[in-house]
């Protein structure tokens, strides 16, 4: 089975049911983990949750096939969940397939992997597994998933605020639903107790708000802003944030520059194509001017070069944990020297 962004809600039910092994990939690795989220929620019978790095799948292939058909610690059910970057598992999944007891459900997230991945067409075509690709979403189809989730929690939000949740999450879809809810304990919401979300209760909950999140970092770097980017880096080392989130950021912001880049054209013009993304609610009011610098400085080869970087980068984090903040910090410099330049 396959699924995407639109239908994968109304596939999800089913292939909790009839599926064993799902794999979630795309440029949207948030989008991808709130998936196999949703799908753990929705097995029969979870069980325990066993954790797996791609890294130790790719160093012994046999790992994955013994875990999933092995006893829970108190003989219960189980299930596995896999976290690695491109096709990590692909040889770990082919022995899993090639056993013939039945496995306990395992569900994938691949960062950097796509549906046409060589993992992917070990599923694809499976009536026991599921492949579901999530591409980075716009900020009004994000501001309508918000209000939707918001909705099924009792929260009340008005188009403004659910575009304010999203935008400050930086599109991310885990950090926007984490702040719905919040505001649902905040207002002590429920289905049956629906509640109106102000920005007052929004503000109270201490929402992230675009300075205070990746936002600025991004438009700094991606911006060729050398004198501001010691600031932004000893933000980021002070307020500990994560080098996997933040690089995630990155990849969110340069998968929208690609979209951008793709309509513009060659001699677009991009002040009238970033209105007319804005009156359509694609893009943020506020993210225009960044948005605006950034895609003079990244089109076409350069463009494709900082997709690579990102994904190389991605991959190096991963794999170097200990090191991974020190790793992204020298990366950032080199990416805002490079945008300097142009």
């Amino acid at each position: 089975m396959k699924a995407g962004q639109k239908d994968f809600a109304s596939v999800a039910p089913r292939a909790a049911r009839s599926a064993k092994i799902f794999l979630f990939c795309g440029p949207d690795e948030a989008a991808a983990a709130d998936a196999a989220h949703t799908i753990a929620g929705l097995l029969e019978n979870p069980g325990e949750r066993v954790d797996l790095a791609g890294g130790d799948l790719r160093r012994d292939p046999v790992l994955l096939g013994d875990e999933a058909r092995s006893n829970s610690l108190f003989g219960d059910s189980r299930h596995i969940v896999v976290r690695c970057a491109g096709d990590e598992s692909h040889d770990a999944v082919a022995n899993l397939l090639s056993g013939e007891a039945e496995p306990c459900p395992v569900l994938i997230v691949a960062t950097g992997a796509t549906d046409k991945s060589r993992t992917a067409k070990l599923l694809a075509d499976r009536p026991d597994a599921l492949v579901a690709m999530f591409y980075p979403p716009d900020l009004r189809s994000l501001a309508a998933t918000i209000r939707e989730r918001a909705g099924k929690e009792g929260v009340k939000l008005n188009d403004e605020m659910a575009t304010r949740i999203a935008s400050a999450a930086g599109l991310d879809i885990r950090l926007a639903l984490s702040e719905v809810t919040k505001l649902a304990l905040y207002l002590d919401a429920a289905p049956e107790r629906p509640r109106e979300a102000t920005p007052a209760a929004l503000d109270a909950i201490g929402a992230v708000h675009e300075d205070d999140g990746f936002a600025a970092l991004v438009d700094v770097v991606l911006g060729g802003r050398v004198d501001r980017l010691a600031g932004e880096l000893r933000r980021m080392r002070e307020g500990q944030l994560n080098p996997v989130g933040v690089l995630l950021a990155f990849e969110r912001r340069a998968a929208q520059l690609a979209q951008l880049a793709a309509k513009l054209g060659p001699r677009g013009d991009v002040s009238a194509l970033l209105e007319a993304e804005k009156g359509a609610r694609r893009v943020f009011w506020k993210d225009v001017p960044a948005l605006t610098r950034q895609l003079a400085v990244w089109r076409g080869a350069r463009l494709e070069r900082l997709v690579e970087r990102l994904m190389a980068l991605h991959r190096a984090l991963l794999s170097n944990s200990h090191d991974s903040g020190l790793i992204l910090m020298q990366a950032l410099a080199e990416m805002t020297r490079a945008a300097a330049r142009k």
